[in-house]
């Protein structure tokens, strides 16, 4: 039996982005000890980097969606097959045009009429 009956969230994408995001924070906090501008720029610029990878590798599939999985899907190896259509309340998903509101949120979506007297200003 396993110690965790859990899912962790451990995948390609978030260990990728830690990876790189990590090299980053070096790289800037090196910048910051020796007073190098340049230094600090590019490590910030890396960091950036780890995001928009991680993003990229979460819309791939190599990501995890919010919430729980499956105990099938727990593996760092399983890529998920749902990704390309987008998960229900992923803002990553949502910023690249394919995510869906999260469940229980769909009233919030809703525009709410403006009592009769109220201004908006």
């Amino acid at each position: 039996m396993s110690a965790h009956q859990y899912d962790e969230g451990h995948t390609v994408a978030g260990w990728t982005g830690f990876g790189i995001a990590t090299v980053g924070t070096t790289v800037a906090g090196v910048g910051v000890c020796t007073v190098s501008a340049a230094l600090i720029g590019g490590g910030l610029g890396i960091v950036v980097a780890a995001v928009l990878v991680t993003w990229a590798l979460h819309l791939t599939g190599w990501g995890k969606p919010p919430g729980r999985r499956d105990r099938a899907q727990w593996g760092i190896r399983v890529r998920d097959p749902l990704a390309r259509a987008g998960h229900a309340g992923c803002v990553g998903c949502r910023l690249a045009g394919r995510g869906r509101p999260a469940e229980g949120h769909a009233e919030e979506t809703r525009q709410l009429p403006v009592p009769v007297g109220e201004t908006a200003g």
